[in-house]
């Protein structure tokens, strides 16, 4: 911890090796916060619970794939704690006591529970962002980078917090979102880049595996052969052209707009740009996994540093409560 800096809170969900999207929508920015802020980036395997309680046989290799794809894309644990959420006890603790001062209504009420309430109807389901919110407040982190559709959590965790404070005093930071300019990134049907839409570019493909996946990208449906005009501002190829790509709306679509360039080309210049910028992290990867003993170190250090900042936090919120019932008892 550096004093002065305010702290970051931040987490992902262990669904295995990360895809560019991940990357690009909260990755590379975890990796430029680091320098200016305590960072604690947690991998939440508890919250990957709520839908995939059923098979937790490939947890251990999911979550170990995400802290290669992290340390990979150059998250520092000399400047960061990367650690799994469940290895720091005090996230259920505040969790349970977060769970008592909000009500059901003002859960069912917020938009995740409600896109999916007929698919998942557990008690997890509806605390989920109970337990987010514990995740954030357990650190008195003061930012968490979000994009503007996960507001709500960020939301709720200022709300706890301020709820907290006025029933047992100024105890909690109230966190703030920090919000972040996040690029479209689409995948290859044109929705949001999902493993469970398998739309997706793996970071730890091959080559030529990147450039298989890029050719089945769909492009504009008007756009046949080469020759007829395009229109690239919702071409999910296109989108990845202005993150991989130099002076793309230059160079990428004017070209397509007159059908000067044709789609094949367009996903090969793609997917040549995209190679060449994932090539430091795909061989950083690629040490990691043949020394997966320092990963587990790397997250066991985290846990500890974060442990010691959960159990500071905790200390005050028991303080506050008067739960701390052996105090003073010799």
């Amino acid at each position: 911890m550096t004093k002065g800096k305010q702290t970051i809170l931040s987490g992902m969900q262990p669904t295995g090796a990360l895809h560019v999207g991940n990357l690009e929508g909260a990755l590379r920015n975890w990796v430029k916060l680091q320098d200016d802020y305590n960072m604690f980036c947690c991998i939440v395997d508890w919250h990957s619970l709520t839908a995939e309680f059923g098979d937790t046989a490939p947890l251990r290799d999911n979550i170990f794939q995400v802290a290669v794809d992290f340390i990979a894309a150059g998250l520092n644990p000399e400047k960061c704690a990367i650690f799994i959420q469940s290895d720091i006890k005090e996230h259920a603790e505040l969790h349970l006591i977060f769970s008592m001062i909000i009500s059901v209504p003002t859960l069912t009420r917020l938009p995740t529970y409600q896109e999916r309430k007929d698919e998942l109807d557990s008690y997890g389901f509806l605390g989920y962002p109970v337990l987010q919110a514990a995740d954030i407040c357990v650190y008195n982190a003061d930012k968490v980078p979000v994009g503007k559709d996960q507001e709500k959590h960020i939301w709720l965790a200022n709300d706890l917090a301020k709820r907290f404070n006025y029933l047992y005093g100024p105890t909690l930071v109230e966190p703030e979102a920090l919000f972040t300019d996040i690029p479209l990134i689409l995948g290859s049907d044109k929705r949001k880049m999902s493993k469970s839409l398998n739309n997706d570019i793996r970071i730890n493909t091959t080559d030529a595996e990147t450039e298989t996946r890029i050719k089945s990208f769909f492009t504009d449906p008007k756009k046949i052969r080469r020759g007829d005009p395009g229109n690239p501002d919702m071409c999910p190829v296109f989108l990845l052209h202005r993150v991989y790509t130099d002076d793309a709306e230059k160079e990428i679509a004017p070209p397509c707009r007159t059908g000067e360039l044709g789609c094949v080309d367009c996903k090969l210049r793609l997917s040549t740009n995209l190679n060449a910028a994932l090539a430091p992290i795909r061989e950083k990867r690629a040490e990691l996994m043949k020394r997966p003993d320092d990963v587990w170190d790397i997250l066991n250090a985290g846990a500890a540093r974060a442990r010691q900042r959960t159990q500071a936090v905790m200390e005050t919120v028991r303080n506050a409560m008067k739960t701390d019932y052996r105090k003073g008892v010799s």
